[in-house]
């Protein structure tokens, strides 16, 4: 470079105060180095910045037009002096999140706005991901932590439960199961059934609990999102199983929450990748999550 950033700094220094020693001062650098710079400056890139009159530096037309250039690129290294300063503290940079769509509405949204709030210089990368593509999206390193509504296994992953939840049963208002006080899946056996399809976590786990009941499940419709199961339950397709986080995140007039008399447990957990070398915003995040 013909014009090094501290050659600019010198320049605009001199420009501010008016003279070697002012500038000098500003820079805490003795007046005959900011000289050399200075005449340095003027001899690399073949320009007369200043002329001496009785002994002051007054600016060349030259040196004006290269002040407003100077300025403002020294107003952008500031901006990034202080962007490096911030990410020196963990105060700025970006957080890269997955979470599965049941946590989503609740905990983990009231999560990020404390985070945003404690730390709105760090943005936040929000994305639902479901359970059977989250390890991929934690090991490829396209987010720096995943929340899960179940545990997942996989030796390259750590995975810490931090809540317990459960499955909680919805009907109608005014279906004949919401006199209840708790609902029993043998309860449940007379009614048409909306469930996750098998072939998804949420839906092994009820039909595991059905099958350790004793009760035949009466499916009627199949479906792969929780909310989806709510709009059917309110149009009156049926009842339904799920889980307590969706239900709690979202506003369902018309239907009803139940207990039910068996537990069927979730272990909602953090997960990130084993060869994590640890990311101060994931561990703000996870600091958040866990207050009670």
């Amino acid at each position: 470079m013909r014009f090094s950033l501290r050659q600019m700094e010198v320049f605009r220094a001199v420009m501010l105060t008016g003279s070697i020693k002012g500038a000098s001062k500003l820079l805490f650098t003795s007046q005959p180095a900011l000289s050399r710079i200075v005449a340095h400056t003027e001899n690399t890139l073949g320009l007369a910045l200043f002329r001496r009159v009785k002994g002051k530096l007054v600016p060349t037309v030259e040196a004006e037009a290269l002040y407003r250039e100077v300025n403002h690129c020294y107003e952008h290294v500031l901006r990034i002096d202080e962007f490096a300063r911030g990410l020196a503290s963990g105060q700025s940079g970006t957080l890269n999140l997955a979470c599965s769509p049941a946590l989503s509405r609740g905990v983990v949204a009231a999560t990020i706005t404390a985070f945003v709030r404690e730390y709105p210089n760090i943005q936040v990368n929000f994305v639902q991901t479901l359970l059977n593509g989250m390890a991929q999206e934690v090991l490829s390193k396209k987010v720096d932590l995943a929340i899960s509504v179940l545990p997942i296994e996989h030796p390259n992953l750590r995975v810490e439960t931090f809540l317990e939840g459960r499955m909680v049963c919805v009907v109608p208002r005014g279906h004949v199961l919401a006199r209840k006080r708790r609902v029993s899946l043998a309860d449940l056996g007379g009614h048409p059934l909306i469930a996750h399809h098998p072939n998804i976590p949420f839906g092994q786990l009820v039909a595991s609990a059905f099958d350790k009941a004793g009760v035949a499940m009466r499916v009627s419709v199949h479906i792969h999102q929780t909310d989806m199961a709510c709009s059917l339950v309110r149009a009156g397709a049926g009842v339904a199983v799920v889980d307590e986080f969706t239900m709690a995140g979202m506003a369902w007039p018309d239907v009803q929450v139940l207990p039910l008399a068996e537990d069927i447990l979730l272990y909602p957990s953090i997960v990130r990748s084993v060869f994590d070398t640890g990311s101060s915003h994931a561990d703000k995040f996870i600091e958040l999550l866990r207050k009670p």
